[in-house]
C-alpha cells in the first residue's frame, strides 16, 4: 500500500494513530451514538450496531442537536470515545465536543478521505501538523 499524506485544517488539537470506521453519512451523537458504549444506535445510520470507541472516526459531517457536544464529552470521560475524527466539513456540534474532550480533530482534507479510506486503515491524525497520514 502506498503511503498517504493528506493535508487539512486543526479544529481540535492532537495527535492520535489507530483504526479507520468510517461513514459516508453524517453523524448525530445525541440519540446516534450510546455514550456509555460507543456503539451507534440510531437504527437508520450505516454504522448501527457498530462501535466507535477507540477508532479513527471519518465523517462527512455531523449532525443534530448541541446536545451532542456533551454527548461527545461524556464519552471521553466514559473511555468509549474515538481516537480522533476527520471531517469533510466540520459542524460546531462535534468541533465543540471534539475541543471539549480533548480529541484530536481536522477537516477540510485536501482530499476526498471518504473515498481514499476504507473501515479498517490504519491512519495517524496529526491535528497539530494539519496532516493526516495512512
Amino acid at each position: 500500500m502506498t503511503a498517504v499524506l493528506i493535508k487539512c485544517r486543526k479544529i481540535s488539537r492532537g495527535k492520535a494513530k489507530g483504526e479507520v470506521i468510517l461513514s459516508h453519512e453524517p453523524l448525530s451523537f445525541l440519540g446516534g451514538v450510546n455514550p456509555n458504549t460507543g456503539n451507534i444506535i440510531d437504527r437508520g445510520h450505516e454504522l448501527y450496531k457498530q462501535n466507535i470507541s477507540g477508532k479513527i472516526l471519518v465523517i462527512p459531517s455531523g449532525k443534530g442537536s448541541t446536545v451532542g457536544s456533551y454527548v461527545i464529552f461524556q464519552m471521553a470521560k466514559n473511555n468509549t470515545a474515538p481516537l480522533a475524527i476527520i471531517a469533510m466539513e466540520a459542524e460546531p456540534i462535534i468541533a465543540t465536543g471534539a475541543i471539549m474532550a480533548s480529541i484530536p480533530m481536522v477537516d477540510h482534507p485536501e482530499e476526498n478521505v471518504l473515498e481514499v479510506f476504507n473501515d479498517g486503515d490504519l491512519v495517524e491524525v496529526d491535528a497539530d501538523a494539519k496532516i493526516i497520514k495512512r
